[in-house]
């Protein structure tokens, strides 16, 4: 049944929803809608950053690094994805955001896929939700 088929490019689809390829929010009709799961190709340019901390988290994400340099901002803890392939998981109930250190794509599973989370505004980027961070860092190492 090729009506329950979807061709794409991620790099020209992403554009066209802040970088989101498949979730809920797609519509019904369409093969990339789904409640289970929900993936992103971002492209974010150097200094990039999540406009506030998604707090309140019901989600587990996995995050991969394409290229780049790309760190992610987590409660007591920073992790920097510097090699192609390197990733971090989290899960429910952890705070989080971003910070593109250079020009950077990352792969972003995050599941399941509920409605929320969307930075109302401008977008993902500019200004922040100030967050206590401790000092602990990671780097994560292939």
């Amino acid at each position: 049944m090729t009506d329950n088929v979807y061709v794409g490019n991620a790099g020209r689809d992403a554009a066209l929803d802040r970088g989101w390829l498949l979730g809920h929010f797609k519509d019904a009709s369409d093969p990339r809608h789904s409640e289970d799961v929900e993936i992103k190709w971002g492209v974010h340019p150097r200094g990039d950053e999540r406009a506030q901390w998604v707090t309140g988290e019901e989600r587990t994400a996995l995050l991969v690094l394409i290229s780049g340099r790309f760190r992610v901002e987590l409660p007591g803890r920073s992790v920097l994805l510097a090699e192609q392939g390197d990733y971090v998981v989290w899960g429910r109930g952890v705070d989080h955001s971003w910070f593109a250190e250079e020009e950077s794509v990352v792969l972003t599973v995050r599941w399941p896929s509920v409605p929320g989370y969307k930075v109302t505004g401008e977008g993902d980027s500019a200004g922040g939700q100030s967050h206590s961070l401790g000092d602990a860092t990671s780097t994560v190492v292939s």
